[in-house]
């Protein structure tokens, strides 16, 4: 049950990353997310003899998102990641699910990633002895993103 009442916006209180249903993280910042599909114009004449311009929707297309999580976290991501840099697509391709989390840690509202795979990894600058911790930006493409 959500803690937020009708009318309330949602907050990015915490993310948590599923992979193939299991939460293996908690995510420090998600960006990129979207959903596209191509646009088809056409021309056509109306029973009245006027041309007309048609759109309707194309094929679905793929997406990236970039999600940055703390160095030390789960193994379990540290694995998909490197599977999917080795190339390996029978274990890379996951589906995997963002989880947007309100104040008390209930799911508000999920981003299912169908057929994903880590596609690249940032690690933050750091220096010896400053004060912050050091993180990993990885992107994460994916066939479909179907929101829920």
């Amino acid at each position: 049950m959500s803690s937020l009442q009708t009318g309330d916006a949602l907050a990015a209180h915490n993310f948590g990353l599923q992979i193939d249903g299991v939460l293996v993280e908690y995510l420090q910042e998600v960006s990129g997310l979207s959903m596209e599909q191509d646009v088809i114009e056409f021309q056509q004449v109306s029973a009245q003899g006027k041309p007309m311009i048609r759109k309707i929707p194309g094929a679905k297309k793929a997406g990236t998102c970039t999600v940055v999580r703390g160095m030390s976290q789960s193994s379990t991501f540290t694995d998909w990641i490197n599977q999917s840099m080795a190339g390996n697509m029978a274990m890379a391709r996951k589906n995997a699910t963002i989880m947007l989390m309100d104040f008390q840690n209930n799911t508000v509202k999920r981003y299912d990633l169908r057929n994903a795979w880590c596609s690249k990894v940032d690690t933050s600058s750091s220096k010896a002895g400053e004060a912050s911790a050091v993180t990993e930006s990885v992107t994460i493409t994916y066939e479909e993103l179907v929101m829920g």
